[in-house]
């Protein structure tokens, strides 16, 4: 009798293989768009470049197009990952908690250009990606709202969406000064931007966490 194939080659399992597959197309479409742009990811380039044939591109990927919003998609999960724990790391107060949040995602981006390059740059170019760029800023407006309602308390449900705008603001105009900041059109040091947003972020909390009291206090005594 035939004896089934368990999908185990040198000890490894086939879908631990397909994953390392996986990775590697993603680290290869990460160095070809970081150095040249998304014109140079092409499924031939980025296959040979992960040393696998194309038949192993589709096998994670139904199109390059695919593979880049997947490779955004990672960028993004991973600074999320890392500006919560940076977050929860510290103990101080609102601004203190801003600046190591800020901090990690700028250095993120510093010590890994490709990653800004992905994350700000490509998206110019390729309407997919603008819209999951425009799904990453709603993600990172909802963490600061997140934080806010954690330090400063959660505001009743009638008066909230003075939360969600003030996270919207910070989160967006935070991803534009990235981009003016990184381009070089800034000369503000990192430790000088991160302080400075920092400073903002805090402030911007405290005033719609007054605003959102103040409104609570006007319906309660209507």
């Amino acid at each position: 009798m035939a004896r089934a194939s368990t999908g185990v080659y040198r000890g490894v399992g086939a879908d631990e293989r397909r994953a390392a597959r996986r990775a590697a197309l993603l680290e290869s479409a990460l160095e070809l768009v970081g150095s040249g742009g998304w014109s140079a990811a092409t499924v031939r380039a980025v296959s040979a470049h992960a040393k696998l044939t194309t038949r192993y591109f589709y096998e994670s990927f139904e199109s390059r197009e695919a593979l880049l919003l997947a490779l955004f998609d990672a960028i993004t999960q991973e600074a999320a990952a890392d500006v919560v724990a940076a977050v929860a790391a510290e103990p101080g107060d609102a601004e203190a908690k801003a600046r190591a949040a800020i901090g990690c995602f700028v250095d993120l981006l510093v010590e890994d250009p490709r990653k800004a390059r992905v994350a700000f740059t490509e998206a110019e170019g390729n309407d997919a990606l603008l819209r999951r760029r425009r799904d990453g800023r709603r993600l990172f407006a909802r963490l600061v709202a997140e934080q806010a309602r954690g330090f400063y308390g959660a505001p009743p449900e009638h008066v909230d969406h003075v939360v969600e705008v003030t996270a919207t603001l910070l989160a967006g105009g935070f991803a534009e000064l990235l981009i003016v900041w990184l381009d070089g059109d800034m000369a503000a040091t990192r430790d000088e931007l991160v302080d400075d947003a920092a400073a903002l972020f805090a402030a911007a909390g405290g005033t719609a966490a007054a605003i959102a009291r103040r409104r609570a206090s006007g319906a309660e005594t209507r």
